[in-house]
C-alpha cells in the first residue's frame, strides 16, 4: 500500500492586502463615476424623457434610433422613456461603462450583441412589452406597431415589413395588436419564403391577422 505523503498542500496564493485595498478603491471610484454619469441626466432621481433626449444628443443619436431601444433592453428598463438609477447602474456595470465616451463605444458593440439570433428574439419581445405603457395593457395600437416594425424588423426584413405596414394601414379589422400576433410576425419573417409564400400553410397555428395578410398579398401583389 502506498505510503501517504507527509507534505502539506500549499495554500492558494492570496492577493496582498494592498492589492485588495486598491481593487476596492477602484471599484468604489467606478461606482461613483457611474452615479455621477446618472446624475448628469437625471431629474428627481430618475432619467425621464427630457434626460433621454439630452443623452441622445450627447451620444449623437436620434431619439428614435433603434440603438436607444437596444440600450433600454440592456438596462432591462421597465417604463417607456425612463431609466431608474438601479437600471442605469446595473446595466452600465454589465457594459463596463462609466462615462460618455465608453458608452458610445459600448453601443456599437451592443448592436452586434442584439443582432445575434437568441438575443434578437428576446429584444424583439422586449420592444413590445416596453411599449405597454398602461397598467394591465395587453395591446398596442396599429400606428405604434407600424413604427415599431419599421424600427425593429425593418433593417432585416425590409420587403416584408414594408408590405405588412401597407396592409395594416389599409385593413379595418384590427385596431390593436397583441403579443401573440407580434411574435407571429417575427416567426413569419423568419420562416416563410418571400415573396412567393410557397411554404405558408394556413392550417398551421398562425394568428388570423397573418392569414389575412397572406390573402391580401396574393390578391394584390402577384
Amino acid at each position: 500500500m502506498p505510503r501517504a505523503s507527509s507534505k502539506r498542500k500549499s495554500s492558494a496564493p492570496q492577493n496582498p492586502p494592498a492589492v485588495k485595498s486598491s481593487n476596492a478603491r477602484s471599484g468604489k471610484a467606478k461606482a461613483k463615476e457611474i452615479e455621477n454619469f446618472f446624475d448628469k441626466y437625471a431629474n428627481g432621481g430618475i432619467i425621464d424623457p427630457d434626460g433621454i433626449v439630452t443623452l441622445c444628443k450627447d451620444l449623437e443619436l436620434e431619439y428614435t434610433d433603434v440603438r436607444i431601444l437596444m440600450l433600454a433592453w440592456k438596462l432591462k428598463a421597465v417604463k417607456l422613456g425612463y431609466f431608474t438609477q438601479d437600471e442605469w447602474e446595473t446595466g452600465l456595470k454589465t457594459l463596463q461603462v462609466n462615462n460618455l465616451s465608453k458608452l458610445k463605444k459600448a453601443i456599437s458593440e451592443l448592436e452586434k450583441e442584439v443582432r445575434t439570433p437568441p438575443n434578437f428574439a428576446d429584444f424583439y419581445s422586449f420592444a413590445f412589452r416596453y411599449h405597454l405603457t398602461e397598467e394591465k395593457q395587453k395591446n398596442i395600437d396599429i400606428e405604434t406597431i407600424c413604427e415599431l416594425l419599421n424600427l425593429v424588423l425593418g433593417p432585416q426584413f425590409r420587403r416584408q415589413v414594408d408590405l405588412l405596414i401597407d396592409y395594416l394601414k389599409v385593413q379595418s379589422n384590427y385596431k390593436v395588436i397583441n403579443l401573440d400576433q407580434w411574435l407571429g410576425i417575427f416567426r413569419f419573417c423568419n420562416e416563410i419564403s418571400f415573396p412567393d409564400l410557397e411554404n405558408y400553410d394556413e392550417t398551421q397555428a398562425w394568428p388570423l391577422i397573418l392569414d389575412n395578410f397572406v390573402d391580401w398579398l396574393r390578391e394584390n401583389h402577384r
